[in-house]
């Protein structure tokens, strides 16, 4: 659990600053006399701009989630509740604001190649690969601890009568 949580912090940090650097070097660049922002009247702008703020903030939310895990006093029973709560909301947002994260990096490249439809339906196909492969990789343990945690766990089998 520890090495989810500290791979898991290190790998939000990382979009954290990715994030939050593009939300101030924004796609099409700014207006030399006002600051605004070239494309701010499109709506795919919009778009970058939401999810962008989105995978930001659920990026944060999931390092702090991990810090959590990681200060934690691991007591018996912690890791009966806390901890696989705390893991289950960690990778949740974490996967969500990896997703968004791709929606942000899509949306910028549909406001710079407009015009070119191919580039853009292979870039859509290509950004659905992190996605697929962090929720193919990490939801066997999402599951396994959600029913271990919530569900009727290791403690509540029902014993057979020979």
């Amino acid at each position: 659990m520890k090495e989810i949580a500290t791979s898991s912090t290190v790998v939000g940090a990382s979009i954290v600053t990715m994030m939050f650097a593009s939300a101030f070097t924004v796609p099409g660049g700014t207006n030399g006399d006002t600051g605004m922002p070239v494309f701010k009247s499109r709506k795919m702008f919009t778009v970058f701009i939401v999810s962008n703020s989105v995978s930001l903030f659920a990026s944060t939310t999931s390092i702090v989630i991990f810090l959590g895990i990681l200060t934690s006093r691991y007591a018996e029973d912690d890791f009966l509740k806390s901890l696989p709560t705390k893991l289950v909301m960690g990778l949740s947002t974490l996967f969500f604001s990896i997703a968004s994260m791709m929606v942000a990096f899509v949306s910028a490249i549909i406001i710079m190649l407009e015009e070119t439809r191919w580039i853009i339906i292979l870039v859509v196909l290509l950004a659905a690969i992190p996605i697929s492969s962090f929720a193919w990789m990490q939801f066997p343990l999402l599951v396994e601890i959600s029913i271990s945690t919530f569900g009727r766990g290791v403690f509540h089998n029902k014993l057979e009568l020979w």
